[in-house]
C-alpha cells in the first residue's frame, strides 16, 4: 500500500536544500543593495584580466595544443591518483595477488609511458 509519509524525510530534506540555496543565492543581493554596495559605475562594469583591460576579443579560439596539453595533465593526473591506493593496499593482499597486481600496474605505467612518448614524438606538448 502507497504511504505519503514514507517520502516525509526526503521532500524535508529538498525543502531545506532548497531554502538554504535561495537564502544563499538571494540574501547577499539583498543585503549587497540595502548597504550601498550595489553603486555600477563604468570602471565597475568593465571586463579585465588579472588588474588590467582585455587587449583582444574574448570570443577569439584557443589553439588546438592547449586542448591537448590539458587533456595530458588530466590523463597524467588521475594516473597519479590510481597510483597511490594502489601502492598503499597491494602487497596487503600477499602471495600471488600481489604479484599480479604490481604486473597489471607495471603494464598500465607501461602503456601511459608509451603515450607520453607517442605524443611527445608527435609534437604535442611542443609550444610555439
Amino acid at each position: 500500500m502507497f504511504d505519503p509519509l514514507q517520502y516525509l524525510p526526503i521532500l524535508l530534506f529538498l525543502g531545506v536544500a532548497l531554502a538554504l540555496s535561495t537564502a544563499f543565492v538571494v540574501l547577499p543581493i539583498i543585503v549587497g543593495r540595502l548597504t550601498g554596495a550595489h553603486k555600477p559605475s563604468p570602471e565597475k562594469l568593465s571586463e579585465y584580466e588579472c588588474g588590467f583591460p582585455a587587449f583582444e576579443d574574448p570570443r577569439s579560439q584557443f589553439d588546438v595544443r592547449f586542448y591537448l596539453v590539458a587533456i595530458l595533465f588530466i590523463v597524467f593526473d588521475l594516473e597519479a591518483a590510481f597510483i597511490y591506493p594502489w601502492a598503499v593496499s597491494v602487497f596487503k593482499f600477499g602471495g600471488w595477488a600481489s604479484w599480479t597486481a604490481w604486473i597489471a600496474m607495471m603494464v598500465f605505467i607501461g602503456e601511459l609511458a608509451l603515450g607520453l612518448v607517442y605524443a611527445w614524438k608527435k609534437g604535442a606538448l611542443e609550444w610555439e
